[in-house]
């Protein structure tokens, strides 16, 4: 062999034993569009054509694809002349691809900014009984028009509907009340579009986690962090603006928050950090760590991008809430050096509707402490239940928990 070549695959044969392969999926890629009206089908099966395709260029370089996701502009920028009644109809539709395509659907923001309509929990309920893939959010705040009073009435009127209206609770999983997010989240119920079609991705990265901070202490856990987040999604980058080049479709980013998963989980990722149970001292500094890294990378990177504590899709986050170690106040203060506000939090049914609608206010007011904190709060009110109380799911993507206390 020439001595180039075996110079060659001798430095090859280095950098593959060096190099660490780290066990992490792509949890959505997810379009961005904007529909000419409600019965624009061609639009949504255009759209589930480019994610296939790609799924596909992903899938062939190894890559795990677990979602394929399309969110359109705000649904009353397109009901046209039509009512809101009138546009069940049409969603049925667009619900019914989505459920042969297996694909989620996210309709946006279901009012503007600060606006109530009086009987938009009771038109939730008919969407949510009449379909099956369409999740939709609530803005209630902005820091260009700060907190919204009329969308927390309307946002705590719609989650106390449809705690009462769907089976455990669960249709709250398709609902958000989104406090100064932007558009362009890949992530849902929060996700909106605005502009020209779009994609971007969100990454299921717990187990990254864990791997570095095992294998780290506080003194170098953020830029080992920094570090293996960057040289493990720069590939994934590199192939979204490939594909935005040749497909001619906008890359808005990854949306680097490590959401986690029944088999990955944040909260393991937290305490192999801190070797404490989650909730306990240190805690807090875990989150703010994760935070600083995710907004530092040199990545393109969009939405959220900041830390998930959600409860119920997390094993380990549901274990420390049946232990009684952390409240939702705390949640909520881990939040203010993380993101991304309260997610799947089990709470009584029979909580009252001013508690619902201060706690909105909390969110929404502390998304406004910095300007560009996203945060959402998708509370689950459990049916028949108390504070103390186990409740499972039917929804496969949940873990058993206990029902947390409102103090």
């Amino acid at each position: 062999m020439p001595r180039v070549a075996l110079l060659t695959a001798t430095l090859l044969t280095a950098f593959l034993a060096n190099s660490q392969s780290y066990d992490f999926r792509i949890r959505t890629i997810t379009a961005g569009v904007s529909l000419s009206n409600l019965s624009d089908t061609l639009t949504i099966n255009e759209t589930i054509t480019f994610l296939k395709k790609t799924k596909t260029e992903y899938t062939k370089k190894g890559y795990e694809v677990q979602t394929l996701r399309i969110v359109t502009q705000n649904i009353y920028e397109y009901l046209g002349s039509k009512s809101y009644k009138e546009a069940i109809s049409y969603l049925k539709v667009m619900d019914q691809i989505a459920m042969r395509e297996d694909i989620s659907l996210s309709i946006g923001e279901l009012l503007p900014p600060n606006q109530y309509k009086s009987d938009i929990a009771d038109w939730v309920i008919q969407l949510i009984k009449e379909t099956d893939k369409i999740n939709f959010s609530i803005p209630i705040s902005s820091f260009s028009g700060g907190v919204y009073p009329n969308s927390i009435k309307a946002a705590a009127e719609v989650t106390i509907a449809v705690s009462k209206n769907s089976e455990g609770g669960e249709g709250n999983f398709r609902f958000t009340a989104s406090a100064n997010c932007p558009a362009e989240i890949p992530f849902f119920p929060a996700a909106f579009h605005k502009g020209k079609r779009s994609f971007a991705i969100g990454i299921e990265s717990p187990p990254i986690l864990t791997e570095v901070f095992s294998k780290s202490d506080w003194t170098n856990a953020k830029d080992n962090l920094k570090r293996t987040l960057e040289s493990t999604l720069k590939p994934i980058e590199t192939i979204a603006e490939s594909i935005s080049k040749s497909k001619n479709w906008i890359f808005h980013g990854i949306d680097t928050s490590p959401a986690p998963g029944l088999d990955a989980s944040i909260g393991e990722a937290i305490e192999t950090l801190t070797k404490q149970p989650f909730g306990g001292p240190s805690t807090l500094r875990a989150c703010a760590l994760i935070t600083d890294a995710l907004k530092n990378l040199d990545l393109k990177t969009c939405g959220y991008s900041g830390l998930m504590l959600p409860v119920i899709e997390d094993k380990i986050l549901a274990k420390r809430a049946m232990e009684n170690r952390f409240t939702v106040q705390e949640l909520l203060l881990f939040s203010s050096v993380s993101g991304t506000g309260l997610d799947v939090v089990p709470i009584p049914g029979d909580t009252p509707y001013d508690v619902i609608e201060r706690i909105y206010y909390d969110v929404a007011a502390l998304s406004l402490k910095y300007s560009n904190k996203a945060l959402s709060a998708r509370l689950f009110l459990i049916p028949g239940k108390q504070a103390g109380e186990i409740v499972t799911f039917n929804n496969p993507y949940l873990t058993s928990s206990i029902v947390m206390k409102i103090d």
